[in-house]
């Protein structure tokens, strides 16, 4: 009988540990602006981890989406599913534009260059601390990627240690002061937003700024929320959700797992972002 009941505690645990995994959540945001002209849909997905997710795909399809974003962390640092990562690319650009920035798992790669080559090669705008501008349905979307490069294990142990330093990343900012449109930015790192001092992205002019690398905490539990974030540590604050007006953070509880297999209260999650323009009565 105790053995009955241990199997039927194991079966449970394991599916409920599979659909803390696999239902995902879609997050609206919507967003006011006098940079638009008309509304334009915009998917965020983040730290797919080399997971080529069907669910995923199809629910980007369902919600059509006029840009996608990926914040980072599309293949993980082993180069798992590489090809079918590739291949799930390109079906993801059946649906719309994909703007692509880097990761730290990516940047661990021994054959990086090569990675981002391949990305450019099936459709992807790979940034790398570079401009692009799109114009969407008669809109202007001035996009600055980020490529920080400031999660490998040293820069971990730095940080624990209070001695990492972080990129100062002012001339990317003051570049795009020259463009005009909605402009957005895409940071993998969400705690650079507002929690790094002198050089936080905050203080800068933009309209949005969309990070992931946070996995929401990995744990989200109740009356502590978010467990922990590399690079946040425990209780992390940017870990989902919105903070500011503008600019305006947006991070993604992304959709895959890395070293730690599984998630808890914190389902993968797709962020869909409707800009439209802000009627004055």
């Amino acid at each position: 009988m105790i053995y009955a009941v241990i199997i039927a505690l194991v079966i449970l645990l394991a599916v409920f540990l599979y659909l803390q995994n696999n239902i995902i959540d879609i997050t609206r945001y919507v967003i006011k602006t006098d940079h638009i002209r008309s509304r334009l849909k915009i998917v965020q997905l983040s730290d797919l981890h080399s997971r080529p997710f069907q669910k995923v795909l199809q629910k980007v399809y369902e919600l059509q989406p006029d840009v996608i974003v990926i914040t980072g962390d599309y293949i993980n640092d082993k180069e798992k599913n590489k090809e079918k990562m590739l291949d799930y690319g390109k079906e993801l650009l059946q649906i719309a534009p994909v703007i692509y920035i880097t990761g730290n798992h990516e940047r661990r790669l021994a054959n990086f260059e090569t990675l981002m080559e391949e990305l450019k090669e099936i459709g992807f705008t790979v940034l790398r601390n570079e401009i692009t501008e799109v114009t969407v349905k008669d809109n202007l979307l001035t996009v600055l990627g980020l490529d920080e490069n400031q999660a490998d294990f040293d820069d971990y142990k730095a940080r624990k240690n209070g001695t990492f330093q972080y990129q100062d990343m002012q001339p990317y900012f003051e570049e795009l002061t020259h463009h005009g449109g909605y402009k957005i930015v895409l940071s993998h790192y969400p705690e650079n937003f507002e929690a790094v001092k002198e050089n936080n992205y905050s203080q800068y002019d933009f309209d949005l700024q969309l990070s992931g690398h946070a996995h929401g905490g990995q744990f989200i539990l109740p009356f502590f929320g978010p467990v922990f974030s590399p690079g946040q540590g425990i209780r992390p604050k940017y870990a989902r959700g919105a903070f500011g007006d503008r600019p305006k953070l947006i991070v993604s509880r992304g959709l895959g797992n890395a070293e730690f297999p599984f998630r808890l209260f914190n389902h993968p999650e797709i962020n869909v972002i409707t800009v439209s323009r802000n009627l004055r009565k």
